[in-house]
This record gives C-alpha cells, sequence and structure tokens, in this order.
C-alpha cells in the first residue's frame, strides 16, 4: 500500500520571496494513486493585505480570512496530515516554495523537494508534448466536469486533481483489484472508488492542440510519431 498526498494552496500573489503568504491549503489522502476521502482543509489568515489581482483569481478578501488561524496555528496539523508521504501537485514548484516559506517562518523543517515532490505539470508534458497542461486543459482532455470551477479554489481543485493524476497515471485499469481493495483511514475503499468511476471517452484534440503537436515534431529528427502516421494510412 503506497500513501501519498495531493495538495495545492491559495496565496495572496505569486512570490513568498517577497512578501507573499498563504491563504488556503487543501490535501487529499491517495492510497495506491486513489482517493481515499481522507482531507484536509483551512483557511488562514496571510497577516498583510490580498491585492486586488490575487482576489480576482481566488475570490478572497482580506475581511474573509480575519480571526481564521495563522500559519503557525495550523503547521503542526498539516504536518501530521501529510506524514512523511510523497507529495503532489500541479506545478509543485510554487505550491513547494510557498509551504516551505511558511513552514520556515513558523520555525518548523521545510520538506525536501527532491525526494518528495510529483509535479502533474512535468507528468502532463511528458505524456503530451506540446499540448496546454493547465489544469483546466487536462480536465477537458479527460472530460472532468468543470462546471463547479469559477474562482480558484484549493479543495475543488485538489478534487480535480486527482481525477486528472489518475489519468495520468494510465486510467483506473490500474487499480483492478487483484491484490484486493486498498482502504485509508476513512475506510472507503479504492475498490468502491474505481466501481463509481463512469468511463470517460478521450476528447479528441482541439485544432490548436494538433498545430502545437505539428510545431513539436517539426523540431524533432524524423519522429517515429510520422513513420508510424505513414504506415497507418498505407
Amino acid at each position: 500500500m503506497t500513501r501519498s498526498i495531493l495538495f495545492d494552496t491559495e496565496t495572496t500573489g505569486f512570490d513568498p520571496d517577497t512578501g507573499d503568504r498563504i491563504i488556503e491549503i487543501a490535501a487529499l489522502e491517495l492510497v495506491d494513486d486513489l482517493p481515499t476521502g481522507e482531507q484536509y482543509h483551512v483557511l488562514i489568515d496571510p497577516e498583510r493585505d490580498i491585492p486586488p489581482e490575487a482576489t480576482k483569481v481566488h475570490g478572497f478578501r482580506i475581511e474573509d480570512l480575519q480571526g481564521k488561524p495563522k500559519f503557525a496555528d495550523i503547521a503542526d496539523g498539516f504536518l501530521a496530515f501529510i506524514g512523511d508521504s510523497r507529495m503532489i501537485a500541479h506545478n509543485a514548484p510554487f505550491d513547494f516554495k510557498f509551504v516551505n516559506a511558511e513552514l520556515a517562518k513558523s520555525g518548523r523543517a521545510i520538506l525536501d523537494y527532491e525526494t518528495r515532490a510529483v509535479d502533474t505539470v512535468l507528468m502532463a508534458r511528458k505524456k503530451y508534448p506540446g499540448m496546454p497542461a493547465s489544469l483546466d486543459a487536462l480536465c477537458r482532455r479527460f472530460n472532468i466536469d468543470l462546471s463547479e470551477r469559477g474562482t480558484h479554489n484549493a479543495l475543488l481543485d485538489c478534487r480535480l486533481l486527482a481525477e486528472v493524476y489518475v489519468e495520468l497515471m494510465g486510467g483506473r485499469q490500474r487499480g483492478l483489484g487483484l491484490s484486493g481493495p486498498s482502504r485509508g483511514r476513512s475506510g472507503q475503499a479504492g475498490g468502491e472508488y474505481l466501481k463509481r468511476r463512469v468511463p470517460r471517452p478521450m476528447a479528441p484534440p482541439s485544432e490548436d492542440e494538433c498545430a502545437a503537436h505539428a510545431a513539436f515534431l517539426a523540431k524533432m529528427k524524423d519522429p517515429i510519431w510520422n513513420r508510424s502516421s505513414s504506415e497507418g494510412e498505407a
């Protein structure tokens, strides 16, 4: 049984080195790459203002976070939840940098990016070279419902990313239940999670995606894709 943590943050800006802080953090527990139902979610008082341009992204104003705990107050709970598990994030360098800045500020040891980080942006770019790798683009590629996604929300983004991650790992067929279902602390079986999943046909690529893929192939010397395509037409 392999445990990992999928997580996301919302922040006051782009760089903790210039004073930006975390305002929301969410994390989901995965066991053998499937959500168990265990989650961690907290809103945080950033102890500073929230620029209007950041509010446009996630919808939070400083008035929404007054009275919420500061990061130092939730640090131990967060560390207890993640344990020593590997940590999955979309654009992991961004989230790790913010979390580590907050941990350092609160006097805790930082997380080792090299040994713990899994970046789904890199996974997507490797699997679909030249194609868009944003969370929205990947959800559209895998026909994952985006109707609830307006402004960015760390918990919803985690739930969407959990579905994207399974598809990037090869789809639900990875967990055929041959060794029995895995269970997280919530008691939800991975096998039951698989049964509820509605098969999603792969959406055809858009014209822009096809053009991006063609441009990527043009940079390669005799790509095998071109040979296999010509053989299929013969």
